[in-house]
């Protein structure tokens, strides 16, 4: 299905500094080669004598489109912060577009995950309960899913697609935070003292501006209207971020999220019978990937893990 086939749904790439990044990921947007492509670029900072010119050869890059395709370009001419590229940016795309994917300059797809982001844009693009797709899986063998994908409450940023109709309630500032706060509202939400403990923590720096980024604002507006994401039962992105210079992921170098192998996913896709949360593999998130009091001794198991299941795959899967 990936094969030469047009990719009708818009893409949009988010791009700074980083050459040999971009690289790798345009080439894999190449490959699918999407009728529309929308470009949100940062410009260099002040301080930085050699940022003017990587900046430069990042829209080099993307310049490179040679195929049919509508490009559209939000570049910066200040530099501003993470939080503000990326929200004014993703709030300029849905002004363009009714849907779209998404990616940043360090996010590798596997090929399939365009597509499966397609299918499910168009097969949930009027169902309310649904806010967005994502292409991680950080499951790790733990919990297999018999379908393609599952129904979950934690949104993944690296590779993610949605609406319009679901961005509305996008609010970068958090407005409604104070008064979520102090109802206990996350208590009904979240029902796990310990989880409710950690995501206010994480919403008040967001709303503190202490923490400095776009998707944890995304994650209370998909919670607050009662919403899901979609998530394959694979992993479809492999983030290559994890070095020295990364904003937020810097700290997670060597961990088990750190270039995680992708594997393609399989079409026809098999679909859930029911919109239903899986539970179970939500609470395995939370206590690895959002848990301040676990030990790094869960990282070390789960790369282990990963590690192992990427082994089982390469003799398993067909020639």
């Amino acid at each position: 299905m990936t094969s030469g086939v047009q990719l009708q749904t818009p893409v949009a790439l988010t791009i700074f500094n980083r050459v040999e990044h971009t690289k790798r990921v345009f080439a894999v947007i190449r490959q699918v080669q999407p009728a529309q492509l929308l470009i949100i670029a940062n410009a260099p900072r002040l301080d930085r004598a050699d940022e003017v010119e990587r900046c430069s050869q990042v829209r080099a890059v993307v310049e490179q489109v040679d195929w049919d395709c509508q490009v559209l370009r939000k570049y910066a001419d200040t530099h501003v912060g993470i939080r503000q590229q990326l929200s004014t940016g993703f709030n300029w795309v849905f002004e363009q577009v009714e849907t779209a994917i998404f990616l940043e300059d360090d996010c590798i797809p596997d090929p399939s995950f365009f597509y499966f982001c397609q299918e499910m844009l168009e097969r949930y693009k009027d169902d309310q309960r649904i806010m967005a797709i994502s292409g991680q899986n950080i499951q790790f063998g733990r919990h297999p899913i018999p379908h393609s994908y599952y129904f979950s409450r934690h949104f993944h940023s690296w590779g993610w697609a949605s609406w319009r109709r679901a961005w509305q309630h996008y609010d970068v500032d958090m407005a409604s935070w104070p008064q979520v706060r102090d109802s206990g509202l996350l208590n009904h939400i979240l029902a796990d003292n310990q989880a409710v403990a950690y995501w206010t923590t994480l919403f008040q720096q967001t709303y503190e501006r202490k923490i400095q980024t776009w998707d944890y604002q995304w994650t209370l507006a998909c919670w607050l209207q009662s919403g899901l994401t979609i998530l394959p039962d694979r992993n479809l992105i492999s983030n290559i971020g994890h070095n020295l210079g990364a904003t937020h992921t810097e700290h997670q170098a060597n961990t088990c999220y750190d270039t995680m192998p992708t594997e393609a996913m399989q079409f026809p896709l098999v679909h859930p019978p029911h919109v239903v949360r899986h539970d179970q593999a939500d609470r395995f998130t939370q206590t690895t990937a959002f848990d301040p009091d676990l030990s790094a001794r869960l990282h070390r198991k789960a790369a282990k893990l990963n590690t192992k299941l990427k082994t089982v795959r390469k003799y398993i899967s067909p020639h």
